[in-house]
């Protein structure tokens, strides 16, 4: 299976338009994601997306993530907690520059942020 990116050179983005609700993200939240390249296909499980995710200052989520699909995650700037509970209490802080890859299958979060953050994100299946 070919991978579904386009080539794509070094251009400029811009960090004020095209942004969208995740999916698994309640509206209102403040959640946002940019698409940079590619998309994932979770019906036909397959293809792969980079994406930006940009949490806002403040914001947690109450329950952890599972999904079918590989992800690698980078966080570029900004503070993440990983495993606070259902009220944004507890959690391992980090900050920029810390990565994880996760299979699919495995189970991560809940999340928050303190001062907001930006994550760079890599989803994918494995080629069939």
């Amino acid at each position: 299976m070919a991978i579904n990116k386009l080539h794509d050179e070094f251009h400029g983005l811009d960090m004020a338009d095209g942004w969208q609700l995740p999916e698994g993200y309640a509206p209102g939240s403040g959640a946002q994601e940019l698409i940079l390249s590619g998309a994932l296909d979770t019906d036909n499980k397959r293809g792969s997306r980079t994406r930006l995710l940009r949490l806002p200052a403040g914001m947690y989520t109450t329950k952890p993530f599972v999904h079918d699909y590989w992800e690698e995650v980078f966080l570029v700037e900004g503070d993440l907690t990983v495993g606070n509970d259902d009220k944004g209490e507890g959690g391992k802080p980090f900050e920029g520059y810390t990565y994880a890859v996760r299979p699919p299958g495995a189970w991560h979060g809940p999340f928050k942020s303190n001062e907001g953050c930006v994550l760079l994100e890599v989803h994918y299946y494995d080629p069939a």
